[in-house]
């Protein structure tokens, strides 16, 4: 059963926020949905945003800009939260493992198994309550995201084929099973197996796979995490499997919602382009 928590006017649409109790993750997840105007009339496609650690659904809601940018293209966009939360979800110390910290893996190892189960809930779940819920069409869709989020919509859209037309990224974590953000959270999640890693390692994924339709990534040159992204091993995956992709290092920006927001709009049209066609 899905509960409403707010719905605002914005840009001529509708900004909701929404909670539901999820079969996948065990407790009840919030997430947000930005309907344009147009989608009173027909269904639209839909831009999936998932966001970095320690975000939640309201962090790109509220900071990105991305709403403006939707409502001119005609197209919807979905937060998700970026992991399970509450009293009786497991959790860390840290700010880069447990709540606010899924990394869109299924967890199988304790004590994150029970709820940690992001994959299955952006990949399955929430897809298919908003098909029975919101205007929106399920032939069209793109997804984007920041940091954490980047790396969770460059393994989705790979780990996916044909479920997504087109897949974009703010400062990715691009090669985690090479880096400090990721050996630690995919060993504690999923275990010491390094080759159930590689499902959730975008450069893998990359060298292995590919994907079937355009990409778009930025980060900064002035990124403060630019060691723990692996930007670079992404490239030259990239090179090598002569995946059609826009990589650009962005002057100066660093790692923060200035950045996303300085670039929502060419990400958004970017979408656009490949959604209506």
């Amino acid at each position: 059963m899905m509960k409403t928590i707010s719905e605002n006017r914005c840009f001529g649409g509708v900004q909701g926020v929404y909670s539901h109790n999820s079969e996948a993750c065990g407790v009840d997840m919030t997430f947000a949905v930005f309907l344009p105007e147009i989608a009173e009339e027909a269904p639209v496609p839909v831009l999936w945003y998932l966001s970095g650690l320690t975000c939640t659904h309201e962090n790109a809601m509220t900071k990105a800009g991305a709403q403006a940018w939707a409502a001119r293209e005609g197209i919807a966009l979905v937060f998700p939260d970026t992991s399970p939360r509450g009293d009786g979800v497991a959790d860390d110390e840290a700010y880069d493992m447990g709540q606010g910290a899924g990394f869109y893996v299924n967890a199988t190892e304790a004590p994150w198994a029970p709820h940690f189960n992001m994959w299955d809930y952006v990949a399955e779940e929430l897809p298919a309550l908003l098909a029975g819920t919101f205007s929106i069409d399920p032939d069209r869709q793109g997804i984007t995201g920041h940091s954490m989020g980047g790396h969770g919509a460059l393994t989705l859209a790979m780990g996916l084929p044909g479920r997504f037309r087109s897949v974009s990224a703010f400062a990715p974590i691009c090669n985690p099973t090479a880096s400090d953000w990721g050996r630690k959270q995919l060993g504690g999640y999923l275990g010491p197996d390094e080759s159930v890693w590689a499902k959730h390692d975008a450069t893998l994924q990359m060298a292995a796979r590919g994907f079937d339709g355009p990409m778009l990534i930025d980060t900064g040159t002035a990124d403060q995490f630019g060691d723990l992204l692996k930007t670079e091993s992404l490239a030259a995956a990239i090179a090598e499997k002569r995946q059609p992709a826009t990589l650009r290092m962005q002057r100066g920006y660093d790692h923060s919602y200035f950045f996303v927001s300085t670039f929502m709009e060419d990400h958004v049209a970017f979408h656009a382009e490949a959604l209506w066609r």
